[in-house]
């Protein structure tokens, strides 16, 4: 049982350890350790002695720079939540979108955007990054990954792989979830693709969580907003295809004028509810300034039937700041913190003004709802607040 709980934040290539105070819904920065290029994403160890960090010198998206410092880096945990940087790590061949370590904490998994692609490295006994293992089959990766986690069953990897919406006269990409068998040798197989929306177009799926305790898949969709429910077998080796359940994760009806999206997508602990943050960062020019052109900043709230599996909305709350792409749920399942990546310019009547990235924290009521507790602004200095993430010790 954890005996200690702390969130880390990256900020550009830094990545930051708070300490959290549950009971009191509040944050208290500690330290930070600086990694090779900027942090893309983080994924603890099952041990908890350990993260996996990936990093990057690239943009985001399909921007043409490639970058030229990619890498997969092991850090070591302390008892009291400090980090430091453990063995040389691994470079990787592009920009990490996502990366995930399996059940067993012997392989761990990256995805890469830029192109579509799927690595997986051994991870040594002392927690180091190992050698890479090499593929026997190439399997599918379709267009854009966007995330990869390996199912509770750890028999199957999923693989949200986006597409890209059309623009700028180029044709949509079609998106679909890929599911690939995993070995004991860390090696991959095709398993499924599923296609959904309008064979793969108009269908972004870009993250999925996981049911603690029942066969249960949940997807967030990114540019038609929606939450969907896929089943899994028994063995928890193979995907419903089809959704049992599909329903829009905003509060109102979407305005196609606007961008709107979504970004994490986290079940509770307890298996009761699933959150989804929905984002908008459109701008118009105003005094000068990039100003936010409006849309559905939220934390969206859905109770989980636990007979069928369906999600149902029950609060949408907002999270004081714009563009929330990542936020996570405390081990006791009493705190949310959402993390907006980039400040904004607002508009006030004929004026602007400044709203800066922040982190928010929020209690989880018993009935699954959010309670605004406290907002820590961020000063980012032209960076990005690109991850933050809870655990205990």
């Amino acid at each position: 049982m954890a005996t200690k709980t702390v969130l880390y934040q990256s900020i550009g290539e830094e990545l930051n350890h708070w300490d959290v105070d549950v009971e009191a819904a509040s944050l208290t920065r500690r330290g930070s350790i600086m990694l090779p290029s900027k942090v893309q994403y983080v994924w603890a160890h099952p041990s908890k002695k350990f993260l996996t960090v990936s990093t990057s010198d690239a943009p985001s998206g399909n921007s043409p720079d490639k970058g030229k410092v990619h890498r997969l880096c092991a850090v070591r945990i302390a008892a009291d939540g400090s980090l430091a940087l453990h063995g040389d790590g691994a470079p990787l061949p592009s920009r990490p979108i996502h990366h995930c370590v399996d059940r067993s904490g012997n392989f761990a998994l990256s995805a890469f955007n830029n192109p579509s692609e799927i690595t997986v490295h051994r991870i040594n006994a002392d927690g180091t990054i190992g050698a890479k293992v090499e593929q026997a089959v190439k399997v599918d990766v379709g267009v854009y990954a966007h995330q990869v986690t390996v199912a509770p069953s750890n028999r199957i990897v999923v693989f949200p792989a986006r597409g890209n919406d059309p623009k700028d006269g180029k044709a949509e990409d079609p998106g679909a979830v890929k599911a690939y068998k995993l070995d004991s040798n860390g090696e991959l197989s095709n398993a499924q693709n599923i296609i959904g929306g309008k064979n793969g177009f108009d269908y972004r799926p870009r993250h999925v969580d996981y049911h603690p305790t029942k066969p249960w898949l949940y997807a967030n969709i990114e540019s038609q907003n929606e939450v969907h429910m896929h089943r899994l077998n028994a063995a928890g080796d193979s995907i419903e295809e089809k959704p049992a359940f599909a329903v829009t994760s905003l509060a109102h009806i979407r305005d196609p004028k606007l961008h709107q999206t979504t970004s994490a997508i986290h079940v509770h602990p307890n298996g009761k509810f699933v959150y989804t943050a929905n984002r908008a960062d459109g701008t118009v020019e105003m005094n000068g300034k990039k100003v936010f052109a409006g849309g559905e900043n939220s934390i969206a709230v859905f109770a989980i039937d636990q007979t069928s599996g369906e999600p149902i909305h029950i609060q949408s709350v907002d999270p004081l700041t714009h563009h929330v792409r990542t936020f996570s749920i405390d081990p006791s399942g009493r705190l949310l913190v959402s993390a907006s990546i980039r400040d904004m310019w607002t508009r006030t009547g004929d004026s602007v003004r400044l709203a800066p990235a922040a982190m928010s924290v929020f209690r989880i009521r018993d009935d699954g709802k959010l309670e605004f507790a406290r907002k820590y602004g961020m000063q980012l200095n032209g960076k990005l607040q690109w991850w933050t993430g809870m655990m205990g010790l």
